[in-house]
C-alpha cells in the first residue's frame, strides 16, 4: 500500500475516534504509533492495542494502553477484529453500546489497509459474546466463542449441503475421557498440541469435516482438541429438558452434569446451537439463515 494512503486511513480513523459518540480505536498492530502522535490527536485514553509480539504487551500497559494478544495463527482481517474485540469484551475493556473504530492490515505489522466500525452487541454474533462472559466461568472465553461460533457455522451451512447434528465437549477432557469411549479410530492422535488447537482456523475447517461423525468432540479448555468420535457413557439422572430434545442433548446435559464440562449440541434438525451447563440448558441460539 502506498504510504501516503495508508497514513490518510489511519489519519482518518485518530479523526473519527475524536467524536464523543466514539469510545475506542482499536489498532490492530505490531507497530503501535508514536504516544506524543496520540497525545496531540486527544485520542490517547481512546486506544486499544491488539498485538500478536508477547514482548510489546508490558510496555504498551505501562504506557497506559489496554492491550488484548492475539494467537499466533493465520487470520484473515475480519477474524483479527472479531478475535480482538472478543477479547477486549472478556476483559471488560469494552461493553455493550461502546463504538469501536478498528484499523487491521494484512499482516500484523503496522501497514493499515483497513478501517471498519462497530458497535458492541449491535450483532448477533457480539450478543452471543456478551451472554458468554458470565458462562464461561473458569473457561477462556475467547475459546468457549470460537466454539460456539463453529457450532453455529456447522448449524447454519451443514457440511457438504447436508444438515449436520454434532456434540462438542468443553473443559474437564480428563472426566470426559474416562467416561466415554471411542467410536472410531481418533483423527487427533499423534498430532502436537499446536496442530489440534481449534483457535486455527485451519483445524476449525477440519472439524467441520469430523462433525459428521457419530460421537462426541472433546476440546481441553485451552483450545486444543483431544478426540473426536467419542461415545459417552452416561447414567440415567431424570434430567429436565424442553421437549423435542433426543439423546444428543441428553448426553450433552447428562455430562455437563457429572462433570465440570461445557456441553454444545448443534441440533441436526434445526441447525440451532444449545449450550449445557450442570445438567442444565443455559443458552440457545436460533440460526437467523440455515444455508441448507
Amino acid at each position: 500500500m502506498d504510504p501516503s494512503v495508508e497514513g490518510a486511513l489511519v489519519n482518518s480513523a485518530l479523526q473519527l475516534s475524536r467524536r464523543r459518540d466514539v469510545q475506542w480505536l482499536l489498532a490492530i498492530t505490531d507497530s503501535p504509533f508514536p504516544l506524543g502522535e496520540l497525545k496531540r490527536k486527544h485520542v490517547y485514553r481512546k486506544v486499544i492495542y491488539a498485538v500478536s509480539n508477547h514482548s510489546l504487551l508490558q510496555p504498551l500497559q505501562e504506557q497506559g494502553f489496554p492491550v488484548v494478544v492475539m494467537p499466533p495463527f493465520v487470520y484473515t482481517r475480519q477474524e483479527r477484529v472479531k478475535v480482538s474485540i472478543l477479547s477486549a469484551i472478556s476483559q471488560n475493556i469494552v461493553k455493550p453500546g461502546d463504538n469501536v473504530v478498528c484499523i487491521v492490515g494484512r499482516v500484523p505489522g503496522r501497514v493499515i489497509d483497513t478501517m471498519m466500525k462497530v458497535c458492541i452487541g449491535e450483532e448477533a454474533e457480539e450478543r452471543s459474546s456478551l451472554n458468554l462472559v458470565d458462562l464461561a466461568e473458569d473457561l477462556p472465553t475467547q475459546i468457549l466463542e470460537t466454539v460456539v461460533e463453529l457450532a453455529m457455522k456447522i448449524g447454519q451451512e451443514g457440511y457438504e449441503g447436508r444438515p449436520v447434528g454434532t456434540l462438542f465437549t468443553l473443559g474437564d477432557s480428563v472426566s470426559v475421557m474416562e467416561q466415554s469411549r471411542q467410536m472410531i479410530l481418533n483423527p487427533f492422535q499423534g498430532y502436537s498440541e499446536s496442530e489440534r488447537n481449534l483457535l486455527d482456523p485451519q483445524v476449525r475447517e477440519s472439524l467441520r469435516s469430523f462433525a459428521v461423525l457419530d460421537g462426541a468432540i472433546v476440546v481441553r479448555e485451552d483450545g486444543v482438541v483431544v478426540a473426536a468420535g467419542r461415545y459417552l457413557l452416561t447414567s440415567n439422572h431424570d434430567l429436565k429438558l424442553p421437549m423435542g430434545m433426543g439423546a444428543r442433548h441428553n448426553a450433552a446435559a447428562t455430562v455437563s452434569y457429572e462433570t465440570h464440562t461445557v456441553a454444545l449440541v448443534v441440533s441436526q434438525t434445526s441447525g440451532a446451537v444449545r449450550v449445557f451447563r450442570q445438567g442444565e440448558m443455559v443458552l440457545e441460539i436460533q440460526p437467523s439463515v440455515r444455508r441448507l
